[in-house]
């Protein structure tokens, strides 16, 4: 009689074990479909802003650059004033950009293992 029972309570415990196993790995399966929709969703957003963001700063540094030319009365010399103005930036955000990482990492971080 014992022995039945603890054949009933292990097989009881393999049906639980089996269940717990079947749970976690499709937990993992929607955490995981979560945080890569939540990235994909993020860098969609992040593509279609930038190339709008992208065409009106064009836009405006060629009507920058025209109005700089015929405040000169040179066309090439407003071209070149926006552009060495580009390339102070590129060098700032260049010098800058160790400084941003910590910040990034760590905010995407927390928000990663927070809040998924």
């Amino acid at each position: 009689m014992a022995f039945e029972e603890l054949k009933e309570n292990l097989f009881e415990a393999d049906v639980n074990i089996k269940s717990y196993a079947k749970s976690s790995e499709e937990y993992i399966k929607l955490k995981s479909f979560k945080a890569l929709m939540i990235s994909i969703t993020f860098i969609t957003k992040l593509l279609i802003i930038s190339a709008l963001v992208g065409i009106a700063l064009l836009l405006l540094s060629l009507a920058l650059a025209i109005f700089l030319g015929e405040v000169l009365d040179n066309l090439i010399l407003g071209f070149l004033i926006v552009g060495l103005f580009y390339a102070l930036i590129g060098l700032l955000a260049y010098f800058l950009r160790n400084k941003v990482n910590s910040p990034l990492l760590k905010n995407f971080s927390n928000y990663y293992f927070n809040k998924l």
